[in-house]
């Protein structure tokens, strides 16, 4: 294996680790609000779309496993049946969504900002969808209730939390780049 890919790997690991940590800090509501989705930004930002995406699964997967690094401290298949287990699919794809989109167009900041919000567009998306599957919700409380109590609140918080991992990761790269030229 090359120098370069276990690094990278070790990265995957690091911000994996990192995000189970944001997930812990929370404030309980109907979907949690949690400094998950500020990882998951800084973890695209400074991974790019490729290693990104992978420390994302690696997240989901350690979860999966049992370790409780998702928000409330769950773990397992069974954080997955829960009115929030649809953003953890979501993140998958937000990941996936910024890597195409800046493979695409490149990585310029606009790029990379645009590919997080499209991305956490479809992350908001499989969310919603997932916690009407799971509440059973039918005519009477439907798509608009649940995009009410499950996107509205966490629109603002989000794009102050896309523009922290902005400021983040352009710190994390510009340390990053002055040790290699030492």
């Amino acid at each position: 294996m090359k120098h370069s890919t276990v690094f990278s790997m070790v990265l995957c690991g690091l911000f994996a680790a990192v995000t189970a940590v944001c997930s812990w800090i929370s404030i309980p509501t109907t979907v949690p609000f949690t400094l998950q989705t500020f990882a998951v930004f800084c973890t695209l930002l400074v991974l790019g779309g490729q290693y990104g995406t992978i420390s994302i699964v690696v997240y989901l997967l350690v979860g999966l496993a049992g370790a409780p690094v998702f928000a409330e401290f769950y773990s397992g298949p069974a954080a997955f049946m829960t009115a929030s287990g649809g953003y953890l699919i979501g993140f998958v794809f937000t990941g996936l969504v910024y890597w195409a989109i800046t493979a695409v167009f490149g990585d310029k900041l606009l790029v990379k900002i645009i590919g997080l919000v499209l991305g956490t567009i479809v992350c908001y998306a499989f969310g919603t969808v997932w916690f009407m599957v799971v509440y059973g919700w039918d005519d009477e409380y439907g798509l608009i209730t649940a995009l009410v109590w499950c996107v509205l609140p966490f629109i603002i918080p989000d794009m102050v939390k896309m523009a922290l991992a902005v400021v983040v990761s352009r710190r994390v790269r510009i340390a990053g780049t002055s040790k290699k030229a030492a």
